[in-house]
């Protein structure tokens, strides 16, 4: 009979860290289980990505967390979506929104009509048929009603703190029994016979031993990498991306409901909207840019004054060659690294901690888990990845030669073969490692001017002018909606989330 594990410790606390930490508190109390988080007093959290995507809601709900004091406590603002600019060519915009798009009209899925209209100049963007869209363009939000129409149904996530998560999260797990030692570790040892982690030995001689251990230790990979070996998966041939510069600047007017991903000469910049500041900052490949032209192209594009030194941060694209490799299971950074261009950082954490949840080891031969695991972990990375690299290929920015190069390099068949489906059918085919469903890749094709060459039959055999018709009446719907409703910002307040100070500075309540 198997045997369960005993014991549990997390390499290096941040993000990845305490989330672990407050899962696996949550899912095991009343158990046995002893859970440990060893971090280094020195490391901080990188801290790149504080915008989310709606999964971090279903985290919140399932360890039980208000969303008010969460919101509170780290000085979070709603997130409806990405506006990504110039991304097409330089001075086009488009959203990528949590919501669909329309309503399906006579059993007929809605982009059938869109298309249909767009490709004779009789629709719109696929953005004015959203209403989490166009709140987010004139900076409104408000939460969903539970009967609303299907026209004005949305999804929401946030953005937030990244440090006041993680400290958040901490006084959440350590109250449920998790042991927090603030150490720095100097070696691990390893069963001479089968390589496995026995325990991690401190700086001061200390040894913490344990049965099954989490790394979090970000890009380092202390455990999974120094200590075993595993092997990194690079993906820079498709995403040349390997720099990323963060600088967080004060606030300059009111606070948008969405991320901003405004594309740059090599690479893009990110603005994410606190409470409390701005985040700012660019991801670029230092095989066309410099550190140094990269902090005066993002100086010139802040909004506010800047708040900290810029800091570089040096990554390549990828994943390890197994998330899950003997007695350790990499989450977060020391995973792998894709750039937080659609704030995936923090849902591929859910995902992981999901997933060994999922396939939890005990004591005896766990190969079958740990290969089922790695299976899952891969496919869905990879289908993220191949939806990031989406935003590069179908750019039109002619004459960079980050973006030109971008546009020009291959792509995985598997990218291949969904956008030829496109084209061909209209549609695209889904399973359980999609994240990304068809709002998200008709926000792309759109965005980017990518039609499908086929038309649905029954699409065709309607009346044009009833068509354009039935969308000209959802666009106005939407403007109806979104004109009684107030402003994000005054949201928050009149929610009691955040407060106006006089000065300006928004402040969350004490």
């Amino acid at each position: 009979m198997q045997e369960p594990i005993s014991s549990l410790v997390i390499v290096g606390g941040g993000t990845a860290g305490w989330m672990a930490a407050a899962f696996f508190a949550k899912r095991f109390a009343d158990t046995p289980l002893k859970i440990t988080l060893v971090e280094s007093p020195e490391t901080g959290t990188i801290g790149v990505g504080e915008a989310t995507v709606p999964a971090m809601k279903l985290f919140l709900n399932d360890l039980g967390i208000n969303e008010r004091e969460f919101i509170l406590a780290t000085k979070a603002t709603f997130k409806l979506g990405i506006d990504f600019d110039g991304w097409h060519k330089p001075g086009a915009a488009f959203f990528h929104p949590f919501a669909p798009f329309g309503v399906s009209i006579a059993k007929v899925p809605f982009h059938h009509y869109w298309a249909y209209a767009r490709h004779s100049g009789k629709a719109g963007p696929i953005d004015d048929y959203s209403l989490a869209a166009q709140l987010a363009r004139q900076h409104k939000f408000a939460l969903s009603k539970d009967d609303a129409s299907e026209l004005a149904r949305f999804n929401y996530a946030y953005h937030f703190d990244a440090g006041l998560f993680a400290q958040y999260l901490q006084g959440f797990a350590t109250a449920r029994g998790v042991s927090h030692v603030p150490a720095t570790i100097s070696h691990c040892r390893q069963c001479p016979t089968s390589g496995m982690i026995t325990a991690l030995v401190l700086d001061d001689g200390t040894a913490v031993e344990g049965d099954f251990f989490i790394d979090c230790s970000g890009f380092r990979g202390l455990l999974i990498e120094e200590a075993l070996h595993t092997g990194y998966e690079h993906w820079n041939q498709w995403l040349p991306c390997d720099r990323a510069l963060a600088l967080p600047c004060d606030h300059q007017g009111q606070l948008p409901p969405y991320t901003r991903a405004l594309a740059a000469s090599a690479g893009w910049q990110w603005r994410i909207p606190l409470q409390h500041r701005h985040g700012n900052g660019y991801v670029y490949s230092s095989q066309h840019l410099s550190d140094e032209q990269a902090l005066v192209e993002l100086e010139q594009n802040l909004q506010g004054k800047p708040l900290a030194a810029p800091r570089v941060i040096r990554f390549n694209t990828g994943m390890r060659r197994k998330t899950w490799n003997k007695n350790v299971f990499a989450i977060g950074l020391a995973s792998g690294f894709l750039e937080p261009l659609e704030s995936t950082s923090i849902y591929m954490i859910q995902t992981a901690l999901n997933c060994l949840f999922n396939h939890f080891p005990h004591r005896g031969d766990c190969s079958a888990l740990s290969d089922y695991a790695n299976a899952t972990l891969s496919d869905v990375t990879e289908k993220l990845r191949d939806f990031i690299i989406l935003h590069y290929h179908l750019n039109q920015r002619e004459g960079d030669a980050f973006w030109d190069d971008c546009r020009h390099n291959s792509i995985p068949s598997t990218l291949a073969e969904r956008l030829q489906e496109f084209r061909e059918t209209a549609n695209l085919r889904f399973r359980d490692a999609d994240f990304f469903q068809m709002t998200s890749w008709l926000s792309m094709f759109s965005g980017f001017q990518q039609l499908p060459h086929y038309q649905h039959p029954k699409v065709m055999m309607f009346n044009r002018d009833l068509v354009v018709e039935e969308l000209a009446q959802m666009r106005n719907a939407i403007g109806r909606i979104s004109g009684e409703v107030t402003s994000h910002q005054q949201f928050l307040m009149r929610s009691g989330l955040m407060q106006e100070q006089p000065s300006g500075i928004y402040l969350d309540n004490p």
